[in-house]
């Protein structure tokens, strides 16, 4: 290809600079090189922008940002059979060793090597060309624009915490946390043929989108004893004995608290939003309900290919959520934007040609 790979690299907290890095090469026959066309900013990316690290993950050495992405593929593998060049992908971040036990029975998100776009030491997909492997390249229909393929990543996120859920056609379902990945859970679950989904958040502009977007009923959380405001819920939304099924998307810790005393006996909850290592929680009514509680971590098998689907099929409405676009030279602006909680979903187009 002979052109300088340009990327957008985080120094240090704070410090990001536009960078030429070498344009990947083929390093084996069942890979390919993208062009990266558009990418999506993720909450996780600006904390690593802020804060340099997350959790145990830390950015000790220059570190390209982004993981939400798609582009076009310009070179094949030898053994490359899916994919050809000029095939539109949405790419998927994470590869996994494929040898551990939790890769060989199915959960490869749980890899304990998995290399994950953008998460110390790996650098991201903000740069012009990326190499990965066929399989965690999915060809977009013609249908789908690569606008869209960008939100398969996020979207994946809510495919998978609304599997672990297990959301049955005719379910009740409660969201705590209206941001993107807690949207496009309620649209999953709205598509899996959930009946009711109550969306809950403190910013009453998201609650009014969920509402157009997926949500059958909104809540405006307050300041009360998570006991009090698991009854209004249940009571304004009239849901009975309680929720079939909550999902935390923001991991505040009066949501979480809220969550377990609004669900059912024998309801199942997922932790998706990540918040505060630890905090007091219920233990006493998780018991004396019986109720499942589940965590979710990133996606594995099947979701991405599923989220590709449901786009595709028109269930779930991805394009709705981007609210933002700018230029590969204005990154920093987007990230700045996100910060500030401008707007749901702001994309970053790729690097322009220079020809």
């Amino acid at each position: 290809m002979g052109q300088e790979n340009l990327s957008f690299v985080l120094q240090k907290p704070g410090s990001v600079i536009f960078e030429p890095r070498p344009t990947p090469t083929l390093t084996d026959p069942f890979s390919v090189i993208v062009n990266v066309k558009w990418t999506g900013i993720c909450g996780s990316d600006v904390h690593y922008w802020v804060h340099g690290a997350i959790g145990q993950f830390i950015v000790k050495s220059p570190m390209v940002l982004g993981h939400e992405s798609s582009g076009v593929v310009t070179e094949v593998g030898s053994q490359v059979k899916s994919l050809k060049v000029g095939d539109r992908v949405a790419m998927e971040p994470g590869i996994p060793c494929r040898r551990c036990v939790r890769c060989k029975d199915g959960k490869y998100n749980l890899c304990p090597d998995m290399r994950f776009a953008a998460t110390p030491p790996y650098d991201g997909t903000l740069c012009k060309y990326y190499s990965l492997p066929e399989d965690f390249c999915y060809k977009l229909p013609e249908n789908v624009s690569l606008e869209e393929g960008a939100l398969v990543e996020p979207l994946s996120v809510g495919v998978h915490i609304t599997r672990q859920a297990n959301v049955q056609p005719g379910n009740s379902v409660v969201v705590f946390g209206a941001g993107p990945v807690g949207l496009l859970c309620m649209a999953v679950a709205k598509s899996f043929g959930a009946t009711k989904i109550v969306a809950v958040d403190i910013n009453e502009e998201r609650l009014q989108f969920a509402k157009k977007y997926a949500a059958t009923h909104i809540v405006v959380s307050q300041r009360e004893p998570a006991q009090d405001a698991a009854q209004r819920i249940t009571s304004d939304c009239d849901l009975g004995t309680g929720a079939d099924v909550v999902i935390d998307a923001s991991g505040a810790e009066p949501a979480i608290q809220t969550s377990i005393h609004v669900l059912r006996v024998g309801g199942t909850y997922v932790q998706g939003g990540m918040g505060k290592a630890d905090i007091t929680f219920p233990i006493g009514a998780m018991c004396a309900k019986e109720l499942n509680v589940k965590g979710s971590f990133r996606y594995g098998g099947g979701d991405y290919a599923l989220a590709v689907e449901l786009i595709a099929t028109g269930r779930v409405d991805v394009k709705a959520l981007i609210t933002g676009k700018v230029k590969f030279t204005e990154a920093e602006k987007a990230f700045a934007e996100v910060k500030a909680a401008k707007g749901i979903k702001t994309l970053i187009e790729g690097v322009e040609d220079s020809s």
